[in-house]
């Protein structure tokens, strides 16, 4: 059975966006979409939504907002095999327990101001740390997965071999049609640096070269039909990645999970990304 791209829904134009980039990579996959809405918005957002629906608070209700987005969808995809509930439970628990039987679960940033709109919801940070499948968060202005820059980029970490990130970037470059770069930030510390001059390269070299080897052994299964473009640069990686969104369609990253604990490592680099990047970011589990 094809599992479905699940997306999260509130009414809010970040997910709203979500539901294009889902519907859209529903059917470049060929996979059905299922749409949840998962608040307690009668607590806490109900005169918020009823504003964002130009609707009396009274009249805004869960199954408008999920009617409202299967319209959307449907309008962009009208053969898309839709499916929808609405489950009155917190976000967080719902989408982690979605994210067992999903392919893909995306989620949109989280905010009505312009500084909440510019980072991260707290609802999608901690689904992210905590996704049993990959997940995409919808960010910047790209018109869903129509392939603006025809490039993807994925974060090499520091175990290649095997990488799901790096599978998952070639593979959707190979669904898409564009190409992947894969990126290796790498650092040389200061106590490195020997003090004659004629030495004094040689610490970075062999870092630079140390990185150049991880991009060689992440893409060495890279299939032949894929265009694959390797980086190195010395920075901070998530200064690379979110430089690198600015030009990209996607960017991925990995996540490994934690030994005897709940989630995902998600250090700053991820949240970094997460945060700052210009286009959607997807997080994909590693294997630990």
């Amino acid at each position: 059975m094809d599992l479905p791209i699940v997306v999260g829904v509130d009414g809010s134009e970040p997910s709203l966006r979500a539901v294009d980039w889902a519907a859209d990579e529903a059917a470049l996959r060929g996979l059905p979409l299922r749409l949840v809405n998962a608040s307690q918005w009668e607590r806490y957002e109900g005169p918020h939504l009823a504003e964002d629906l130009g609707k009396p608070s009274e009249r805004v209700m869960a199954e408008d907002i999920v009617d409202a987005a299967v319209s959307r969808a449907r309008g962009r995809h009208p053969d898309l095999e839709i499916s929808a509930e609405v489950l009155p439970e917190e976000p967080e628990y719902v989408l982690v327990r979605e994210s067992r039987n999903a392919s893909l679960l995306v989620t949109g940033t989280r905010g009505r101001s312009g500084l909440a709109a510019a980072l991260l919801g707290s609802v999608s940070l901690t689904v992210a740390g905590h996704a049993h499948c990959p997940m995409i968060v919808v960010r910047g202005d790209n018109p869903a997965t129509s392939g603006t820059y025809g490039r993807i980029v994925v974060g090499v970490g520091e175990k290649p071999w095997g990488s799901a990130a790096v599978r998952f970037a070639v593979d959707e470059a190979r669904r898409r049609g564009v190409s992947v770069e894969a990126v290796r930030a790498w650092r040389c510390p200061a106590h490195e640096t020997a003090d004659h001059p004629l030495l004094a390269g040689e610490p970075a070299r062999l870092h630079e070269q140390q990185a150049v080897d991880t991009l060689t052994e992440a893409l060495q299964e890279a299939p032949a039909d894929v265009e694959v473009h390797r980086r190195t640069a010395e920075a901070h990686a998530r200064t690379i990645l979110v430089d690198a969104s600015g030009n990209a369609d996607l960017v991925v990253i990995g996540a490994r999970r934690r030994p005897r604990h709940f989630g995902l490592q998600m250090g700053r680099v991820a949240h970094g990304v997460l945060n700052h990047s210009a286009c959607p970011v997807v997080i994909v589990p590693e294997p630990a």
